[in-house]
């Protein structure tokens, strides 16, 4: 399912709702995320890499 979904997202059939990607799990990257879920204005998904 997942490598379906996969080919779909990169033929440009299905959209992600990512908005920013805001790199590698930091503490400094963490505020920056929360910071920009606390201000409302966020539309989609942040994402972190790390976990």
């Amino acid at each position: 399912l997942l490598t379906e979904v996969s080919r779909l997202v990169d033929a440009g059939a299905v959209r992600t709702t990512l908005t920013e990607n805001l790199g590698a799990l930091s503490v400094e990257n963490l505020l920056e995320g929360h910071r920009q879920l606390e201000s409302g204005a966020t539309i989609g998904k942040i994402a972190l890499d790390g976990f």
